[in-house]
């Protein structure tokens, strides 16, 4: 398929109702792409880098080869929804795929994707239209970035700049500096909606649009709740919520992931489990008489049942 074809491929695809809606990853589905990539990827060689095209790469094309060449993959961290790829001698590459960003490999005939669902269209050749850097490795393998609206990038940083980075991030959910005491501390004196609280990065890392009115809807408290109105039992109920949704999420492999296949030939889709997020109108799953309601909190749309969660200001 030469690259004229590949671009009337996608178009069709989004003209048929495929990839209308652009969703960024959260830390659901970066955690999937971290541990599927892992397996592939640590202790390879980097033998050689292609740049397609400029505009993701920052701080400039002939730092970024220079810093990766010759480079092995020694591991891939993970910082909310930022890829951290230790390549040892104290560098760093921050990989972050925002909206439609993918990653790709391949070797063969063994295929590893993660990112935007995008990439799950197998009869498409690397590099495709989309692709804007590719890393070669010594066992005769790729990996691919791609990105359609090139809103993702990836970036070299040392030790210090990688640690100043990361100290902008709150806590974690699901690690151990994420416990009750730190959520309840970061609730303290705040009068915000409960929801920009957990969308906010500095606070809780990690947690994006979907996952946030999913823990709302879990936990029975609207989303637009201010926080120092919450009991003590509200606040403990949306701390069990976050850590049961979001590794209910990481064990489906995400909600970005329509054409998702892992490594083992497993398909994984959150998009299944959903109780609000895109179901605005709908017949809620939990009560009966409930409609998923939609409303602007925060600067972001927001879904919620008016019935299980009760509207209160």
């Amino acid at each position: 398929m030469n690259r004229c074809k590949q671009k009337l491929f996608y178009a069709d695809k989004e003209k048929n109702g495929f990839n209308v809606r652009f969703f960024m990853p959260e830390l659901p589905e970066v955690e999937t792409v971290r541990r599927d990539l892992v397996p592939v990827l640590v202790g390879k060689k980097i033998t050689k880098i292609t740049v397609l095209h400029a505009a993701p790469v920052k701080d400039g094309v002939k730092k970024f080869i220079k810093s990766l060449q010759f480079k092995t993959i020694h591991h891939i961290d993970r910082i909310g929804k930022l890829l951290v790829v230790d390549v040892g001698e104290g560098v760093f590459l921050l990989i972050h795929l925002k909206m439609t960003g993918q990653l790709i490999y391949r070797k063969g005939a063994t295929t590893v994707e993660g990112g935007h669902s995008l990439s799950g269209f197998k009869d498409v050749p690397m590099p495709s239209t989309f692709t804007w850097v590719v890393w070669h490795l010594n066992d005769g393998s790729d990996l691919y970035f791609n990105d359609m609206r090139k809103f993702g990038y990836l970036k070299i940083v040392d030790a210090q700049e990688k640690d100043r980075i990361v100290a902008r991030y709150g806590a974690e959910p699901l690690t151990k500096k994420f416990t009750l005491d730190y959520f309840l501390k970061i609730l303290e004196k705040r009068n915000t909606p409960i929801k920009s609280l957990l969308l906010n990065q500095t606070l809780v890392a990690g947690i994006g649009n979907i996952y946030a009115d999913e823990i709302c809807f879990d936990a029975g408290i609207f989303p637009g709740i201010r926080v120092a109105i919450l009991t003590m039992k509200q606040k403990k109920k949306l701390f069990q919520s976050i850590g049961s949704i979001l590794k209910k999420a990481i064990k489906y492999k995400g909600t970005t992931f329509k054409n998702y296949l892992s490594p083992h030939g497993k398909k994984g889709n959150f998009l299944d489990f959903l109780q609000v997020y895109q179901r605005e109108g709908k017949k809620c799953l939990r009560c009966d008489g409930g409609i998923i309601a939609q409303k602007r909190i925060g600067g972001r749309n927001s879904r919620y049942c008016p019935l299980c969660q009760k509207v209160l200001h």
